[in-house]
């Protein structure tokens, strides 16, 4: 973490260290900088409001030596910081004040991406994702869908069983804006059901679990 406030980034490490995830802050970006040229991090959560090199600056040369994770942790809350954040290679963007517990949903859910090994080919069940081909299939037939439909498809396919929220949905899904409302993942998945299910008005396979998300049943 590189972050100048030292209270509170004494207090998120210590909110962290209670779920297994080890902090170490720097408080001055440069030395930050030089810490990960040195040693081997999971992800780094990034102020932008910093002593000597502004956030950004630090988010561009970082991201020039390092695939690493970056979430940004700011009280900027301009959309025109969030704009050059993510254009720079920010991979999520918390405005302050948080959650801490909304922080930890976001490394986890960062971590999954970054860690997961790629699935060529899912077989089982009625749907099919083939990641090579950038196709999906139903009981072997081929079913087009628009970029976002197929981005948000495939992930239901990879979590098939476990529901999924929209804040899920806006967070693992890249090629939805991450400040779209959660009432076009709603919109989107009506799309989707139009298209793979019989009845669209009756859904067998993408499930509405009420207050919690969606949950497709691949069968």
């Amino acid at each position: 973490m590189i972050e100048d406030d030292r209270e509170m980034a004494e207090l998120i490490a210590e909110f962290l260290a209670r779920h297994n995830i080890t902090v170490k802050n720097y408080e001055n970006p440069e030395v930050g900088l030089s810490a990960l040229n040195i040693n081997t991090y999971d992800l780094l959560i990034l102020d932008l409001s910093l002593p000597n090199i502004d956030g950004l600056e630090v988010c561009r040369l970082v991201r020039e030596k390092s695939d690493i994770p970056i979430i940004i942790s700011s009280a900027r809350s301009d959309i025109t910081d969030k704009t050059a954040c993510f254009s720079m290679g920010a991979d999520d963007y918390l405005p302050k004040p948080y959650e801490s517990q909304e922080l930890l949903l976001r490394i986890h859910s960062i971590l999954r991406r970054y860690n997961k090994q790629p699935i060529k080919e899912e077989k089982k069940g009625v749907f099919t994702l083939d990641t090579n081909r950038h196709e999906i299939t139903k009981n072997g037939e081929l079913i087009y869908f628009t970029n976002a439909e197929f981005e948000i498809m495939a992930y239901f396919i990879k979590k098939s069983g476990f529901v999924v929220s929209r804040e899920e949905i806006l967070t693992n899904v890249s090629s939805i804006n991450y400040e779209s409302s959660l009432k076009s993942i709603d919109v989107m998945i009506g799309r989707l059901r139009a298209k793979i299910e019989e009845n669209p008005k009756q859904p067998k396979h993408i499930i509405s679990i009420r207050g919690l998300g969606y949950k497709l049943v691949n069968e």
